[in-house]
């Protein structure tokens, strides 16, 4: 059985409300993270990549002030929603997403990784009973 086979055969078994995939993205390319329309795209490329349907208009705001100034958004998705959150000083995305439907984390993080052009990844995954 491959691992999202059983992946998804835990979450059944659980009958899970729910699963959070945190994905941290290191070495990204610095003007994707930095341009809401790059922002908007990895936005769009990750609901798809992961079979969910977007509720809504995504929210991209800059926002905060010195170090922790940058780009943060917001997507609904009809099973609960994506953050993402950038650190334009080390060029990394922190990215969460919060389904009730079942997805594929590693799926998800591959598609974030490419996009962004990150060096490396790593990604926690834990499900809601």
């Amino acid at each position: 059985m491959d691992s999202t086979n059983s992946l998804k055969k835990e979450y059944d078994e659980h009958q899970c409300w729910g699963m959070v995939a945190s994905i941290d993205l290191y070495d990204c390319h610095p003007q994707y993270i930095k341009t809401p329309e790059k922002i908007q795209e990895l936005i769009d490329g990750l609901i798809n990549s992961i079979g969910m349907k977007k509720f809504g208009n995504s929210q991209i705001q800059r926002f905060a002030e010195g170090a922790l100034e940058g780009y943060s958004a917001l997507q609904f998705i009809e099973t609960s929603s994506v953050t993402m959150h950038f650190d334009e000083g080390k060029n990394r995305a922190f990215i969460d997403v919060f389904s009730c439907k079942f997805f594929e984390p590693k799926m998800a993080e591959k598609f974030c990784q490419n996009y962004l052009e990150a060096k490396s990844a790593k990604t926690l995954h834990y499900f809601r009973t």
